[in-house]
C-alpha cells in the first residue's frame, strides 16, 4: 500500500460527506444547490468521477495519475456528464410514467414519492431500465471516444479542445470488451439496479447517489481490465 492511498481513500470518504450533509447543513450551499442544480451536478461529477478513473488507474498502473492521463481535461469530461445525467434523470423520470400511461398502466401523480413501496419500486426499475437502455449506450459509447481523445492528445486540456477523429477512434475501440461487458454485463447486472435505487432516493440525492456510481463503475472496469489482460480470450 502507498502512503497516499489513505489519503486518496479519505478524499473521497470526505467528497461524499460533504456532498451529502453541507447542502442540508449549510443554507447558503443548500439555496445555491436549489437555485443551480445543473452546476452542483456538474461539481459532484467532475470530483466524484474523476475520482473513480483515478482510484482505476491506481488498480491497473499503481498510481493515481501520470502524464497524459489527463487529470484537467477528465475532470471537464465528468462535469460534463454531471449535466447530461442530470438532464436524463429528469426526462426520464417525467416521461416514463406518461409512457406506462398509454401503455395501459395506472400511475397516480407523483407516484414515484408518495406511492406504496411496490409501486414505487416498479415505476424506478422502469425509468432506470428505459434510461439505460435507450440512453446509456451511446452515451457510454460517446464517453470512450472522448477518453480515447484524451489519451491520443497527451491528456492536455490543448489536446482535448482539439477536433476529435471520430471515424478513427471508432475503430480502435475494445469492442469485445464494450460490447461483452460495458453494454452486456454492466447495463443489466449494475447500472439497472443501481439506477433503480436511485430513483427510489429523494431527488436531491439522486445526482450524489449517480456521481458516487461513478467511483464504483471505474474499480470494476479496472479489475475487468486487468482479467482481460491476465486472460486473453
Amino acid at each position: 500500500m502507498k502512503s497516499t492511498d489513505p489519503l486518496a481513500a479519505a478524499a473521497i470518504i470526505l467528497a461524499i460527506l460533504f456532498f451529502t450533509f453541507v447542502p442540508d447543513s449549510i443554507q447558503a450551499v443548500g439555496n445555491f444547490a436549489e437555485s443551480h442544480p445543473y452546476v452542483m451536478s456538474f461539481l459532484k461529477f467532475a470530483i466524484l468521477g474523476t475520482l473513480g478513473e483515478m482510484v482505476a488507474l491506481r488498480i491497473t498502473s499503481k498510481n493515481y495519475n501520470m502524464p497524459g492521463f489527463g487529470l484537467k481535461p477528465r475532470f471537464i469530461v465528468w462535469g460534463c456528464i454531471g449535466v447530461l445525467i442530470h438532464t436524463a434523470f429528469i426526462i426520464y423520470a417525467t416521461g416514463t410514467p406518461n409512457f406506462l400511461h398509454v401503455l395501459g398502466f395506472a400511475i397516480q401523480d407523483n407516484a414515484l414519492a408518495d406511492g406504496n413501496f411496490m409501486t414505487r419500486l416498479g415505476l424506478a426499475f422502469s425509468i432506470s431500465a428505459l434510461m439505460n437502455l435507450l440512453f446509456a449506450p451511446l452515451f457510454m459509447l460517446a464517453h470512450g471516444v472522448v477518453s480515447i481523445h484524451i489519451e491520443k492528445t497527451g491528456g492536455s486540456l490543448h489536446g482535448f479542445f482539439s477536433p476529435i477523429n471520430i471515424g478513427n477512434i471508432l475503430g480502435e475501440i475494445d469492442w469485445k470488451m464494450t460490447w461483452g461487458f460495458v453494454f452486456k454485463k454492466t447495463i443489466p447486472f449494475f447500472w439497472i439496479p443501481a439506477h433503480t435505487i436511485t430513483f427510489l432516493l429523494p431527488p436531491d440525492l439522486r445526482v450524489l447517489f449517480a456521481a458516487s456510481l461513478g467511483v464504483v463503475l471505474g474499480v470494476i472496469l479496472a479489475f475487468a481490465s486487468l482479467n482481460s489482460v491476465e486472460s486473453p480470450a
